[in-house]
């Protein structure tokens, strides 16, 4: 797979650009995913929770049909006013991820649990929608300009998910 590459360092964005990193296929990325979790829950070193320059969180859901847990390494992007922004991107597939298809189901889950670097806290999943999610958007492409390129190999509106903290875990 191709690099990805940095975005050039002379926009506006809120600076939160990644560095240059080899594009898993879909097919890898549910296995990185958990040797990523696996590591994340180990230790609380920046090697481990700053991939690429992107600081990641642990998102817990319970699937909505079995009930179980399911665990998933997500990079991050802090919206203007300093909120958790994850994208449900899955490389631009043309399905959400399962993630995502867990977290919107708010009977499943009506809270999430949101690990990160030194801590964790209940999190309400907000799914952002109109000139919210076009305002996000544009900040976090600004930065992170591949989610543009997941977005063109997909006909589906990627999501944008912003944790909204209720209480430390």
């Amino acid at each position: 797979m191709p690099a990805m590459p940095r975005p050039d360092s002379d926009n506006t964005s809120p600076g939160q650009a990644n560095e240059e990193f080899v594009e898993p296929s879909r097919d890898e990325i549910p296995g990185i995913s958990r040797q990523h979790v696996a590591a994340m829950e180990a230790s609380d070193a920046d090697e481990v929770w700053v991939l690429a320059g992107m600081h990641h969180v642990v998102l817990t859901t319970i699937g909505r049909k079995s009930g179980k847990v399911h665990k998933v390494a997500l990079p991050y992007w802090l919206d203007p006013e300093g909120r958790r922004v994850v994208v449900a991107s899955f490389s631009g597939a043309p399905q959400h991820p399962s993630w995502f298809v867990n977290l919107r189901d708010r009977t499943a889950n009506p809270e999430v649990h949101v690990r990160v670097q030194k801590g964790a806290f209940w999190a309400e999943p907000e799914i952002l929608e109109g000139d919210e999610y076009d305002r996000v958007w544009a900040g976090l492409i600004a930065d992170r300009a591949y989610y543009d390129d997941y977005q063109s190999r997909t006909e589906r509106r990627i999501p944008l998910v912003r944790l909204v903290e209720l209480r430390p875990a």
